[in-house]
């Protein structure tokens, strides 16, 4: 092998992304909230964004008629700001800058003077900020605190009362304890003249005395170690049945997950019907007594794209862009431009083209954004039509090239117009992904997509005799009958997913043939 130092010249093709397509992608795969909180940001940082009342007060009335009809002409075709975006470094973008001087000779001496806003906006915009914040939800109350609230009712010795605490919160999110108690004993100190095991002894009959404590806490089951424990701590003497259940839940557990009735009742005398009843009784209890506590809110979700149906049955879309201010760069900005090209102060007349600059690219990229979430989502809804008319158990399959070829953008620019937006639909609210399936092919040579397979598996299993369940292969079988052809893995595999038992677990014993 020869090793050298010298030059040589080399020839190759690579792509680099320039910051501007970098921010136009980061824009385009933002959610409509996270957009609006971008949005804010930009707007503290560059002075020269500004809102305006009205989006139509940037754009001529020409130059939207001229729009309009190159989109009646061709629906496809991208927009101005979404062809490829490229800056002039050679001459630094010298033209537009040029434009800005000219537009800033028109603005009024006063201008600044006018935009500053008057005490009574900043007055109502305190209002809303304050009504805002009234409106919030406060916090919902912890497991911990809701049982360290009940601790102090008890009457009991420091150190028992100070172990307890120790111990609500080590509890996990469901109320179990799954630290040993040795873990939660503090440590010993330094100066226990050797007695450090008679110390551990002690502490540890107080955890346990603290425990039986927390154990006593509602809801029934918190501080339990184990499935089993938690079970037979909501097991109360003045149930029907006490003690057979206590039987069932320290014997027969894993028995009763795989349906083996028949031997439970084999190794406890006990007949097929009361297993069944006391089953039914097993399941009013908390597996997780801790689970109704803590933040159990669901967030809301902000559509950002509309489907109406109009009378002649065909969907459009409508983004929802009324929330997103309409952006303009500031005139009193062009206008310390023009002054400080006259007055040749090179710094800030670089200070405010940079921020000019990056204020276009933000409005750019923004109007980039809504010109293709409309056209991705628009030939979305065009090839789910029967979804939107019959329902889910129709949906077609469906993958982003297809909808990247339909479009003419790139497969990953579909990728990011659909990651995390919703669409509101007259069948509900869906994620942007939903309609993106894949399938198998029919009996008849028709693609079916996963989701129909899947209905279609749940159905079959409602309406079995649950004295004789289906196994895989009889589903397989049953699926072919419907026109729908899968190997007996995929059943299977969509079995497990859907949290659908095994025939054997789905079997009724009561109505069995003994």
């Amino acid at each position: 092998m020869r090793l050298s130092l010298g030059q040589q010249m080399q020839l190759a093709q690579k792509q680099v992304l320039a910051p501007r397509m970098i921010q136009s992608m980061e824009i385009l795969q933002l959610p409509i909230m996270a957009l609006q909180e971008r949005i804010e940001q930009e707007m503290e940082d560059n002075p020269t964004l500004e809102q305006t009342e009205e989006s139509g007060e940037t754009d001529s009335d020409s130059e939207r008629d001229s729009r309009e009809e190159q989109d009646e002409e061709n629906p496809n075709a991208p927009t101005e700001s979404e062809k490829e975006l490229v800056v002039d470094e050679e001459h630094n973008n010298e033209d537009d800058f040029e434009r800005l001087l000219n537009m800033a000779e028109n603005l009024p001496d006063d201008y600044e003077e006018r935009s500053r806003p008057s005490r009574d906006q900043i007055e109502s915009d305190g209002d809303r900020q304050h009504d805002a914040m009234a409106n919030i939800s406060a916090r919902p109350e912890s497991l911990a605190d809701y049982l360290h609230h009940q601790l102090s009712w008890f009457e009991i010795e420091p150190a028992v009362r100070q172990m307890a605490e120790r111990i609500v919160y080590s509890l996990d999110s469901n109320g179990y304890l799954k630290t040993p108690l040795e873990e939660i004993i503090p440590p010993a100190a330094s100066d226990l003249n050797g007695n450090a095991q008679q110390y551990r002894e002690e502490q540890l009959a107080v955890a346990e005395q603290a425990l039986g404590v927390v154990q006593s806490l509602d809801p029934p089951g918190v501080g339990a170690r184990s499935l089993r424990e938690c079970l037979l701590l909501q097991i109360k003497p003045s149930m029907p049945h006490h003690e057979q259940l206590r039987t069932l839940i320290e014997n027969h557990l894993e028995d009763l997950e795989n349906n083996r009735l028949p031997l439970i009742s084999k190794k406890t005398g006990f007949s097929i019907e009361l297993i069944n009843e006391l089953w039914a009784e097993l399941r009013k209890l908390k597996p997780k007594p801790g689970a109704d506590y803590g933040d159990v809110s669901v967030p809301s979700v902000t559509p950002d794209v509309f489907v109406e149906r109009g009378e002649d049955g065909i969907y459009t879309v409508r983004l929802e862009d009324s929330q997103i201010p309409s952006l303009s760069i500031s005139p009193y900005h062009r206008k310390l431009l023009q002054q400080a090209a006259q007055q040749k102060d090179v710094e800030t007349r670089e200070y405010i083209k940079k921020k000019i600059n990056a204020a276009q690219w933000l409005i750019d990229a923004i109007e980039q954004r809504r010109g293709t979430i409309s056209r991705v989502s628009q030939a979305i809804v065009d090839h789910q039509t029967r979804f939107l008319d019959e329902g889910p158990e129709f949906i077609e399959p469906l993958k982003m090239q297809q909808i990247a070829d339909k479009v003419g953008v790139h497969v990953t620019t579909v990728s990011r117009a659909v990651d995390d937006k919703w669409i509101q639909t007259p069948r509900g609210i869906f994620p942007l992904k939903r309609f993106f399936v894949g399938g198998t092919t029919s009996a008849d040579g028709e693609e079916v997509a996963w989701d129909r397979v899947r209905l279609k598996l749940q159905e079959i299993v409602d309406n079995e005799d649950k004295s004789k369940p289906l196994s895989d292969d009889a589903l397989v079988s049953a699926l072919a009958e419907a026109g729908i052809t899968v190997a007996r893995r995929t059943v299977t595999k969509y079995r497990k997913a859907m949290n659908i038992p095994s025939s054997r677990q789905r079997r009724d014993w009561a109505t069995a043939d003994k």
